[in-house]
Order: structure tokens, then C-alpha cells, then sequence
């Protein structure tokens, strides 16, 4: 492959409650199995990438844990390999990266001593399934010195979330604006790009030299007339883990067959850290429908459209519906759980109600008693 690949998993995002108190976005689990990082390095390696850093920084213990051993992702090779790069005291230095582009300037070492002729950048908090080397035959297709993936956003999506490009009639860029107030196209980038490795060195040397240190104000936009930046679109399946809506939607999505199929039945598959448990184990009370099951989880009760991960117990007469169960939670007999996310290790003492709505489910926090 002649990319290297960088995910940015290092920001904070207090939109997501609780779920993000003790991790980062990148580390919240998802699809009953993964977590959010799985997708992009997934990605990555699927389409041939074995050189991939990733940078962290808020609430990072959860993700470098996950992290530990790069072969899970086939990442073990002496001639790639994961680098997980974190903020670091030396010298003059400051500590904390003090945006996007400035975290990738910090690890400038990662770029100068690879060799591959291109970078390939990717938001480590969205979930979807991508051949980047599609976007790569495109960015060369189209002699662009940065290619930046978008999609068209629906009515019924508030694209005032995203950065909101603007393309002319062959797809190349005239604007970018990030979260407008008033947005002028439909088209969001979905925080996955591509440019050169030298070229991408010499821009944030000289940003770095302005105090600029945001990789989409400071040389997206502010390049647009001076680059070749162009747009690639994208039509497969994508979410942005962004706020409590986006993160419960993208759980329900695995229930819908072709999403459930796409992302965790077809090659490539999403790769994730193994756990060694037993299979799930439904007793003979149990009326399960339309869930997602993780391994050594034991139910007595129902549950219906619900996400539902390792280690989860149910009790007799329990009901579960509409939620998301996370890992070693423990729900007491006659308990009734309702549009809700139940973060790890929650213990339900029998008998209690937890409902939330469609529009406002239930957090609760983790480790949470009852």
C-alpha cells in the first residue's frame, strides 16, 4: 500500500454525557462487540494499510486498553504496525495538543520516517465501512492535492453539526465552513481525507509557524484557492457518534438486516479485541426478539430491539426494550428497562423501572447501583 494511515481519537465530546466521563469517543462500545475505533482501523487495514497511527488524548486509559496488541488488526508486521501516540511533556513542550492539526505536527516523526507517498486521515469517532483505496484511485484520478470524503445530508439531519462543503461542477472545492450557522449546501465531509505526505508536512510546518493548529480551519479551508482540494462522495453507511441521538440510532441500526449484514457479515469484516467468554445463554423463560446478543451474557426475562453486550444478566420477569446494555451490567428479576443505556457494570435492584422516550432515552452512568 503507498499510504499511511492516522485516526484522530483524541477529543473530548461532553455531548455525550456520562457515556464519555470515564473515555473517549473512539472507546465507546457499540454493535454489542466493538468499540468506535474498530471501524476506521478496520478500515485502514482492510484496504491494505499496515502503517497506522493513532493519536489520543482525552480520557484515554479505556481506548490504549483495547489497544494493547496490535494483531487484532494485523498490525503486527515489522514492516507497519500501530503506533498509538499520546500528548507528552519534553523539553519546551506544552503537553496538551491544542488542536487536530497540532496533534499530528507533535508526532511529526511518524511522517518523516515513513515512506509512503500518501496519508490517509480519519476521524476516529464515526462508524462506517470504507475501501479507501476507491478514494485514493480518485484523488489521483483527479491530480488533487487534498481529497476530502462527504455525503449528502438528509432533510431530516441538522448538517449545522458538520463541516459543510461547497463544490463546483467537477467536484472541486470552493468553500468549506465548519459547523455554520447558515449553511449553503447539503454536503458534509465525513472527517476522512486524503494528501500527500510530503505535502501534508509542509503545511503544518507553516501553520505551526502562524499559531494555527486546526487541521480543518487552518489548511482545509484556508488552502482552498491555493490547493487542488476536491470532493469525494461518499454513499455507504456512516454515523458520527456525536450527541446521545446519533449514538442510540447507530445501535438500532444493527438490528436492520442490510446495516447488520454490511457491517458485521461481509468482507472485510470489522476486526475487535477478542474476549474469551462462553456463548450467550437464554433460559427456557426467555423470549428474545430482535436483539443483539453479546457472549456470556445470561437471560431470564424478555428483551426486544435492544443491543445488549458481554457479561449482561437479566433476571425473571424482566423486560428489556429499545436499549442499549453495556458489559457486566446486572438487571434483577421483574426489572423494566425502556428506551435506556445502561453503561457497564449498572446493577438494577429487582423490581425497578428505568424508561426513558424515542427522544430522551435513560443514561445511566457507569457503575451506576440501583
Amino acid at each position: 500500500m503507498r499510504a499511511v494511515g492516522i485516526i484522530l481519537a483524541g477529543g473530548g465530546n461532553e455531548r455525550l454525557a456520562e457515556l464519555t466521563t470515564y473515555r473517549t469517543t473512539s472507546a465507546i462500545p457499540v454493535g454489542s462487540c466493538y468499540r468506535t475505533i474498530d471501524f476506521p482501523l478496520s478500515n485502514m487495514t482492510n484496504s491494505g494499510i499496515n502503517k497506522v497511527a493513532i493519536i489520543t488524548q482525552h480520557n484515554s486509559r479505556s481506548l490504549h486498553d483495547h489497544l494493547s496488541s496490535p494483531k487484532w488488526w494485523d498490525l503486527g508486521s515489522k514492516q507497519g504496525g500501530m503506533f498509538v501516540l499520546s500528548p507528552y511533556l519534553v523539553g519546551t513542550n506544552s503537553g496538551w495538543f491544542k488542536d487536530t492539526a497540532d496533534s499530528i505536527y507533535q508526532n511529526m516523526s511518524f511522517l518523516r520516517r515513513s515512506k509512503e507517498e500518501y496519508v490517509v486521515i480519519s476521524s476516529g469517532d464515526c462508524v462506517y465501512k470504507m475501501d479507501f483505496n476507491d478514494m485514493i484511485a480518485y484523488h489521483e484520478r483527479k491530480n488533487a492535492d487534498i481529497t476530502i470524503a462527504y455525503r449528502r445530508v438528509p432533510d431530516n439531519e441538522d448538517i449545522r453539526n458538520y463541516g459543510v462543503l461547497e463544490l463546483d461542477e467537477y467536484e472541486r472545492m470552493t468553500d468549506l465552513e465548519e459547523k455554520p450557522l447558515d449553511p449553503q449546501s447539503d454536503l458534509a465531509s465525513i472527517g476522512v481525507y486524503v494528501i500527500s505526505r510530503t505535502l501534508l508536512i509542509e503545511l503544518l510546518e507553516t501553520i505551526s509557524r502562524e499559531g494555527r493548529y486546526n487541521l480543518v480551519r487552518d489548511v482545509f479551508a484556508r488552502y482552498r484557492k491555493q490547493k487542488r482540494i476536491f470532493g469525494y462522495r461518499f454513499d455507504g453507511y456512516w454515523r458520527n457518534l456525536g450527541n446521545i441521538s446519533s449514538y442510540f440510532d447507530c445501535n438500532m441500526d444493527f438490528l436492520k438486516r442490510d446495516i447488520r449484514a454490511l457491517l458485521t457479515i461481509e468482507q472485510p469484516y470489522i476486526k475487535t479485541k477478542p474476549k474469551d467468554e462462553p456463548p450467550a445463554k437464554f433460559n427456557a423463560r426467555a423470549v428474545i426478539t430482535n436483539c443483539l446478543i453479546g457472549s456470556g451474557a445470561i437471560l431470564d426475562g424478555n428483551a426486544n430491539k435492544s443491543v445488549i453486550f458481554r457479561k449482561v444478566y437479566a433476571g425473571e420477569n424482566s423486560q428489556i426494550s429499545n436499549s442499549i446494555i453495556m458489559e457486566g451490567t446486572r438487571i434483577g428479576e421483574g426489572c423494566v428497562v425502556e428506551y435506556a443505556i445502561l453503561d457497564k457494570d449498572v446493577v438494577l435492584s429487582p423490581g425497578i423501572n428505568i424508561i426513558g422516550t424515542p427522544e430522551k432515552p435513560v443514561i445511566l452512568s457507569k457503575g451506576s447501583v440501583r
